[in-house]
């Protein structure tokens, strides 16, 4: 990778792009938004809690990066914010999808980005998901790797690369410890299914609290 951002950044980069996709109604997005979307406690890993300033820490540093810049909007007088991803890296919409998906929720199988995903772009099936990340992991600067499979997991799992390298060794070591602690006592066959049924659940928690938020902003 030729940029290497903090994982705030990340995480702001990633709410833009998964807003543009899914709620284009309101993209750009103001500070508050972003505030909100990136504190956001489903479809989030991990859950944090940034504030304002934070948030504008970020922005600046993406700006630098020319991954983000003003917005002007007709009629509004609030300070907006997109970002310039697919014409950075000449991503497709699937391709941004992929992208935002890892930068929100972690390291992932294709069957996790295919659901997690379906908001901001639906694919077919799992082989037109692996081309497309297939495609992100094959650039000139690859901007998607495979880093094997999770104990107690069938799949392989792929990580962004936008925080380098090193972050990499961490995803490892975090997957393991916790597949450790969940697995105590279950067989692999078992704690599959759970972690699958709880994927699902998580998936519909962030579906509605998408439509929620979509709501609530219609009163604004």
């Amino acid at each position: 990778m030729e940029k290497v951002l903090s994982p705030e950044a990340v995480r702001v980069l990633g709410v833009l792009i998964e807003k543009e996709l899914s709620t284009p109604e309101y993209y750009p997005m103001t500070l508050n938004a972003l505030v909100n979307g990136c504190n956001q406690k489903s479809n989030r890993s991990p859950v944090v809690e940034y504030g304002e300033f934070q948030i504008r820490e970020n922005i600046d540093e993406l700006q630098r990066h020319r991954l983000v810049g003003h917005a002007a909007v007709a009629g509004s007088r609030t300070e907006k914010f997109r970002h310039a991803s697919a014409q950075h890296w000449s991503l497709s919409r699937e391709q941004l999808a992929i992208l935002a998906s890892l930068m929100l929720r972690g390291p992932q199988t294709l069957g996790e980005l295919r659901t997690h995903t379906t908001r901001m772009a639906p694919f077919e099936s799992i082989e037109h998901i692996a081309a497309q990340v297939e495609t992100l992991a094959a650039l000139e600067e690859p901007l998607v790797v495979s880093i094997g499979r999770s104990p107690g997991q069938k799949g392989e799992r792929f990580a962004h690369l936008l925080e380098g390298p090193e972050a990499l060794e961490a995803y490892t070591l975090a997957a393991a410890a916790s597949d450790g602690g969940r697995s105590a006592g279950l067989s692999a066959g078992v704690s599959t299914q759970i972690a699958e049924e709880l994927e699902e659940v998580r998936a519909r928690l962030s579906d509605l609290e998408e439509k929620f938020e979509a709501f609530r902003r219609q009163f604004e």
